[in-house]
């Protein structure tokens, strides 16, 4: 048996890097001088856009709730028990998978409940532990990854069933499944299913719109090992039984992620670069400078103890003898791409204290107080331009997927009974502008 915390992502990186000014061509200073300063610059065939500050925003957005669908008590088609996955098509139709009924349902943009699209079961238009995939093509067909039938169920706009895709089944992903502009579907999968969990390599199934299968795109592995803690069971008999294995607290990782325009983002967070690794032009690799958000000595204590409790549960003797919890959180934990090209970058915060609601006086591993984080975004266009910092309401949670764009954002929200509401955001600018009035504005003057 495996556990993992955190699910392995194996993803392309195209290693660059310029300490002297040989190998690299020097570029110039861009931007608006009043807002969003940048240095452009080259590394090989790589074209590097590097904020130095400022935003084109000048100011931090927030989500603003437009829209909210759901409720503790109330009509059936109102209450969410395991919300999986999320979507939007162009006509302002929300999509919510819900895998504890199990049921899709359609809401219209004002949030009043459409229609339902099929049932939980084996047959045509039905699904079995359905995932993250989920989304709608141009014409309005809705998509949905239902790996417990090996399969991709097909909708019409009114909610009919089409038909069923071949996909491969037995893996469950929290990712979404992403549509591109030629509306190819790219459904994740594992391409050794029976190896160790170490050796698993991913990749994306391209499906196109008539449900024939395209290329298979490669996730490779870069060879970046990320600081990591093991646990080992023993049976009876003083035999290997199991294994779990955490990444390492607040340490570096490798992310990666398809944008809807149809190429890889990738960067590793030992430092605030990330690659587009575009097919049709050259490579863009986007740099910006930060100040290091320090680990407090509460959230230490805290990560440590829950790791500590969790590898118990694998072996009762377990001591941690792995990397060190770093000093400092990473320059960002993870990037998602925007239905509309633009790059959303989650960086970390100051931890905030609370009192634990859970706190045992009795349980000498208990800890009083329980650490949280807000959430917040760094958002770049195609282009490498910073347009700015996007902070997140209190609740706003991170699974399942939000989808992202530059006006405005479908996530989910907990309130303090636990209650899961799913929720439409707008962008708001001070004076409440838009993003979009903003740059209107501009190409006006």
């Amino acid at each position: 048996m495996w556990v993992l915390r955190r699910s392995p992502v194996l993803l392309p990186f195209l290693t660059v890097s310029c300490l002297l000014p040989s190998g690299c061509s020097s570029g110039g200073q861009g931007g608006d001088p009043a807002g969003w300063r940048a240095e452009y610059d080259s590394i090989g065939d790589t074209l590097v856009v590097r904020t130095l500050a400022g935003s084109v925003w000048r100011d931090t957005a927030r989500l603003v709730p437009e829209v909210s669908i759901g409720m503790l008590t109330g009509p059936d088609e109102y209450i969410f028990g395991q919300i999986v996955s999320l979507a939007r098509a162009e006509d302002g139709t929300i999509y919510v998978m819900d895998r504890q009924v199990p049921a899709l349902r359609a809401y219209n943009p004002d949030g009043s409940y459409q229609m339902t699209l099929g049932r939980g079961g084996e047959g045509p238009g039905e699904y079995k532990q359905p995932d993250g995939g989920l989304n709608v093509l141009s014409d309005g067909r809705v998509v949905l990854r239902d790996p417990g039938n090996a399969r991709i169920q097909v909708f019409s706009p009114e909610g009919e069933p089409l038909n069923t895709w071949r996909s491969r089944g037995g893996f469950f992903t929290s990712h979404r499944m992403v549509v591109d502009q030629e509306d190819r579907s790219h459904v994740q999968i594992l391409m050794d299913p029976e190896a160790s969990v170490r050796d698993w390599r991913s990749a994306l199934l391209q499906i196109l719109p008539d449900g024939s299968h395209g290329d298979t795109l490669l996730i490779p592995d870069t060879g970046y090992e990320p600081p990591s803690i093991e646990a080992v069971g023993t049976n009876e008999a003083g035999e290997p039984s199991g294994m779990m294995r955490n990444g390492v607290p607040f340490a570096p990782d490798e992310h990666s992620v398809l944008s809807p325009l149809g190429y890889f983002i990738h960067g590793i967070s030992t430092e605030y670069a990330l690659t587009l690794l575009r097919t049709d032009e050259p490579h863009l690799r986007i740099e910006k400078a930060y100040d290091p958000v320090p680990v407090t000595s509460g959230e230490r204590a805290e990560e440590e103890a829950w790791n500590i409790r969790n590898m118990r549960s694998m072996d009762p003797n377990w001591r941690w003898d792995g990397p060190a919890i770093p000093d400092v959180k990473p320059p960002f934990d993870g990037f998602f791409g925007g239905e509309d090209g633009t790059i959303w970058v989650r960086v970390p915060q100051p931890g905030i204290r609370g009192e634990d609601p859970d706190y045992d006086p009795t349980d000498p591993e208990a800890l009083p107080d329980e650490w949280s984080e807000p959430i917040a975004f760094d958002v770049f266009d195609a282009d490498g331009r910073f347009l700015g910092n996007v902070q997140a309401p209190e609740g706003f949670a991170m699974w399942p997927e939000p989808v992202f764009s530059k006006d405005w954002v479908l996530g989910t929200v907990r309130d303090e009974l636990d209650v899961q509401t799913v929720v439409m955001f707008r962008l708001e600018l001070p004076g409440g502008r838009s993003p979009t009035d903003l740059a209107e504005e501009g190409a006006q003057e």
